[in-house]
């Protein structure tokens, strides 16, 4: 008899776990696009080809040493898993490198929006003193013209340009190939109909995760991505001293309000939040659940929901993600400056 119980429990649970999450709680997702394509920036392969070398490109940083994939590594999903990066002289920012991966779906970019697409944001590192740290626009040039592989692959890119080798036309480069960046998963099969997709666990995690309100910012096709929120919206956030997008809206109210992130592939891209202070993905969700629901959350729903955000994890396409050649130096190439 006492067996008999305890079979009867376990289908029980096995039973609930397996529920089926309904249709019209599904509704608040969408599955990747196959694309993100821009028309003011429509692709060529001629474009794409030249945007991964870009990508991969040292030369653009004045010290040699750093390219857009130091700090948003095509092999660890778009990230380097450090707090803060590493820049020109071993500087370091004070915000998390978020991943590049379905980045061209983001409302805006950066954690507090300042540059309204991947194109515009590929213009600011290379600048940017504490990164990349070329000193103008014009240097940047000089040195992708002073080989002539590049100038060739920039001439094809852009057909009927006089003078093609651009710093925009740089980051329209680097822009196109970003956006070839879509990492779909098992999710997208699930939200596509194929319920099969998810584990019965996954599918309870799914479920704890609507049940808390998480969806409430988390959404759409990237389960984030598409708004700015207060960090600390149910419980002031300790010791919170980056004041987010009011930093550039000069708006006092967007105090502490910063794009909400994508969750795709995020068992793959700690550590979290804009900071990098949180080390692990349970700890993430028992403070998001804090402080932005105002709840405690029990250990086995943490663990339900992280389980779930694991089947978020996507394929990469290693037809782009791998180092191409890059173009030879040539004698007028500048050499590596470490001098300030």
């Amino acid at each position: 008899m006492y067996s008999k119980v305890l079979i009867a429990i376990g289908l029980t649970g096995l039973c609930a776990m397996a529920a089926e999450v309904p249709a019209y709680k599904l509704k608040v997702f969408q599955p990747l696009p196959a694309a993100m394509d821009s028309t003011a920036n429509p692709p060529t392969q001629a474009k794409i080809e030249l945007g991964r070398m870009l990508y991969f490109e040292n030369r653009l940083s004045k010290s040699q040493k750093f390219s857009c994939n130091s700090c948003h590594r095509l092999d660890k999903f778009g990230v380097d898993n450090e707090a803060t990066s590493e820049g020109h002289k071993g500087q370091r920012g004070n915000r998390n490198s978020p991943t590049v991966f379905n980045a061209a779906l983001h409302m805006a970019q950066f954690w507090d929006g300042r540059a309204a697409d991947v194109e515009a944001q590929a213009k600011g590192p290379v600048l940017n003193p504490v990164e990349m740290a070329m000193p103008d626009e014009g240097t940047v040039v000089k040195t992708l013209k002073s080989m002539p592989e590049y100038v060739a692959l920039f001439a094809k890119a852009f057909p009927g340009e006089k003078d093609p080798v651009t710093y925009n036309n740089m980051a329209k480069a680097i822009g196109v190939f970003e956006r070839k960046l879509v990492t779909p998963s098992r999710w997208d099969k699930f939200l596509a109909g194929d319920k099969t997709a998810l584990t019965a666990q996954e599918q309870a995690g799914l479920a704890k995760f609507l049940d808390a309100g998480c969806a409430g910012c988390h959404s759409g096709t990237l389960l984030g991505g598409s708004s700015y929120q207060k960090l600390g919206a149910a419980h002031p956030y300790p010791g919170l001293k980056d004041e987010g997008r009011s930093k550039i809206s000069k708006n006092e109210g967007e105090k502490f309000y910063f794009k909400v992130p994508s969750l795709r592939n995020i068992d793959k891209t700690a550590p979290y939040y804009h900071d990098g202070s949180v080390k692990t993905l349970d700890e993430a969700v028992n403070r998001m659940a804090e402080f932005q629901l105002g709840q405690k959350m029990a250990p086995a729903d943490v663990t339900a929901i992280v389980t779930w955000l694991k089947s978020l994890t996507g394929e990469v396409p290693a037809s782009l993600t791998t180092k191409p050649k890059l173009p030879a130096s040539g004698p007028q190439t500048p050499k590596p400056d470490v001098t300030d």
